[in-house]
């Protein structure tokens, strides 16, 4: 249909729909993207599911949200393959009919359940699809999108996945605003963050600290390495700042009680502002998910990573490029032992030297930027099809 205002009349916003979720990792950069397209003047809305964790987060953050039905690919035959073309086909259906009264001029897709038939919605309708692929290995979704997309954008540079017949480039992963302003903070050589965090845990600013972490979930084998190691960790004197999961700190309590104390250890269980733990620290001993391996990247911060030993080697994957690098090492989880922690771990948080070359090749990989990147690119080509 023709355009029939007037010259005068004001153009309306560009209307960008953001398809995904499932999980923190997917839904955080689908919100912070959505922040950077809204301070460009764009009309958003997001795609999910139900069950995912953005049925929450992402009315919470403001963002108006419409559910599909969850269809996951089945991975054997048997009633959930045979049940899954009526599925697909009554997701597609509902995903067609958000994105006609959403009048949307483009979509954003972050991969997950939610992704794969807002695509298919958006290549019959003629809207043009950017295509974010978050991890080293490309999920299907993501895989599916990238054979019609009109950009796909990549947070690590080895991943494989390019688009058929648009462009292709690397922006990062978008960033919580809050780790972002901490990046550029550190980027400035700022020391106010350490030494708010520092008054934040009852740690020694002056003091190199080694941070661990297993994600919000935590990670019992993390825990267990660390707390057979606490007569080694006394005899380093290692100041740690230890993030056991969420519940799952009775353990490391009752280890330290056992061993008698440590005034130099630090257990939280669950703290929802990464950001100020990532401002106390000098090495992270952490997984390597992708949202985990980009906010090091951004940081600059040295990390030693001990990737989750499930699924098709993802983690290990998206750890692969900082390692190269010199900004991170990595050990298997089944090499992750006391041994390997006393050899590896304990005397790289002393060593200042190695801990200031890491953070330089660390930072020479991270993507402060990547929110607003991908919303340029969004609104390009938006505009461009518009």
């Amino acid at each position: 249909m023709p355009d029939t205002r007037p010259d005068d009349a004001p153009s309306r916003p560009l209307r960008v729909l953001l398809a995904g979720g499932g999980t923190a990792g997917h839904v955080n950069p689908l919100l912070s993207t959505a922040l950077a397209l809204r301070e460009r003047g764009c009309a958003v809305r997001a795609v999910g599911t139900s069950e995912g964790l953005e049925a929450d987060l992402v009315p919470e953050a403001g963002v108006e949200l419409s559910t599909i039905v969850r269809v996951p690919f089945p991975r054997r035959p048997d009633m959930d393959m045979l049940r899954f073309p009526v599925r697909y086909r009554r997701a597609v259906a509902q995903a067609t009919e958000i994105l006609g009264k959403a009048g949307a001029d483009a979509v954003i897709g972050f991969g997950g359940y939610a992704s794969t038939p807002v695509y298919r919605a958006a290549k019959a309708l003629g809207v043009p699809v950017v295509v974010h692929e978050q991890n080293a290995k490309p999920g299907l979704a993501n895989r599916y999108g990238a054979r019609f997309a009109e950009a796909v954008a990549l947070t690590f540079d080895s991943t494989p996945l390019a688009a058929r017949a648009g462009v292709t480039q690397t922006v990062g992963l978008p960033l919580r605003p809050a780790i972002a302003d901490l990046a550029r903070t550190r980027a400035r050589g700022a020391d106010a963050p350490r030494l708010r965090a520092a008054e934040r845990f009852d740690l020694d600013p002056g003091l190199p600290t080694l941070l661990v972490t297993g994600g919000s979930l935590g990670a019992l084998h993390l825990n267990d390495v660390l707390t057979s190691g606490l007569p080694a960790i006394r005899r380093a004197g290692v100041q740690i700042l230890h993030l056991t999961g969420r519940g799952k700190d009775g353990a490391v309590r009752a280890a330290l009680r056992e061993a008698g104390g440590y005034g130099r250890y630090r257990v939280v269980d669950y703290l929802r502002g990464m950001e100020e733990a990532y401002a106390a620290a000098d090495l992270v001993l952490c997984r390597s998910g992708a949202g985990t391996v980009a906010e090091l990247c951004a940081l600059g911060l040295p990390g030693f990573f001990v990737p989750l030993p499930i699924g098709n080697g993802e983690q290990e994957r998206n750890a692969a490029d900082v390692v190269a690098a010199g900004g991170a090492a990595l050990v298997r989880d089944r090499d992750f032992d006391l041994t390997a922690f006393e050899r590896d771990v304990l005397p790289l948080v002393g060593d200042a030297a190695r801990l200031e070359a890491m953070a330089a090749a660390s930072r020479g990989l991270g993507h402060v930027d990547a929110a607003e990147r991908l919303a340029d690119l969004a609104v390009r080509i938006g505009g461009e099809k518009g």
